[in-house]
């Protein structure tokens, strides 16, 4: 008679694989409901979100092609090859045209893009052109473009000349930034601002400033020397010579009390060569002469009296 065992580690078996399974299930139950809900609170629908994974696996591949296409050298041959056929298309730089210059010499403009004659549009940088035109002391902006089929226009602003700077050895014509334009004689200076002093180039707009508070007065200056690297001494048409305090408000409202004092005294024109406000509200005035005048008077009284 056959005997038959049953083992008991099988049943415990089964019953540990049977109580995994379960908590499987019931883990892929709750990650599904998760999902579900995670999914619920996106704006899109399945189908949307199916064509937005497809889209962005399009993307993944076009970039990739892209990277591939890139380290073989095909868009650098690509470009070549449309930049020939725009040559023998007639599209490329025969002309240049160059507008805005009143000032300065336009030789300087050409000499910078001679470069580009002969050269196909597509490869015309004309913002490497724009920086090297910018590197030119009388440009102060420049304006690049193609004017198809064969055109490079270049529209250049201009700095406008506002005064001129003394320096130990030369005259410079200055704008009102203190930007060296270019060299100028003595005898061409004319009625035009002289501004000396170390470092005076990069206070040439602090003095404009300065001189619009007295708009009376501004027309009759003719020097101003930057003393010091704090103040400034004004020297008008007349030769007289009026020193400010230092500060930007402390000179303006110095410059002002003389305008309104010149308006009741007529202080210019008259024998004082010096007017000192550098202690306000003090002015002291300088009348040549005068100090040794002072002086002799009481020998020329003695004198008078000695019978």
């Amino acid at each position: 008679m056959a005997t038959i065992k049953r083992s008991a580690k099988g049943v415990r078996r089964v019953a540990r694989a049977n109580d995994r399974a379960s908590k499987a299930r019931r883990a892929r139950s709750i990650s599904g409901r998760i999902v579900d809900w995670l999914m619920g609170l996106l704006p899109f629908t399945e189908d949307q979100l199916q064509r937005i994974f497809l889209y962005l696996i399009i993307a993944a591949a076009l970039a990739l092609a892209w990277l591939v296409a890139s380290i073989a050298g095909v868009p650098a041959l690509v470009q070549a090859q449309i930049s020939q056929m725009a040559s023998r298309a007639g599209f490329e730089v025969r002309h240049v045209r160059v507008s805005g210059i009143e000032r300065m010499n336009d030789d300087r403009v050409y000499e910078r893009v001679l470069g580009e004659r002969d050269r196909p549009m597509p490869q015309v940088d004309l913002e490497a052109i724009r920086e090297d035109l910018l590197q030119l002391p009388w440009v102060k902006d420049a304006r690049v473009s193609r004017q198809l089929p064969g055109t490079l226009a270049i529209d250049i602003v201009e700095r406008v000349p506002h005064a001129v700077l003394q320096k130990p050895d030369r005259f410079m014509l200055v704008d009102v930034e203190g930007t060296e334009l270019e060299p100028i004689s003595r005898a061409a200076i004319g009625d035009r601002l002289l501004v000396s002093g170390p470092g005076a180039a990069r206070q040439v707009a602090a003095l404009e400033r300065l001189l619009e508070a007295a708009p009376a007065l501004r027309p009759q200056v003719r020097g101003a020397e930057w003393v010091g690297n704090r103040r400034w001494n004004l020297t008008f048409q007349t030769k007289q010579v009026l020193a400010l305090p230092q500060g930007e408000d402390g000179a303006a409202a110095a410059l002002v009390s003389f305008a309104r004092l010149d308006g009741q005294n007529r202080l210019l024109g008259g024998e004082v060569t010096t007017f000192d406000m550098r202690a306000p509200p003090r002015i002291y005035m300088r009348i040549p002469g005068r100090a040794d005048a002072l002086l002799n008077a009481p020998k020329q009284a003695e004198e008078t009296e000695t019978p």
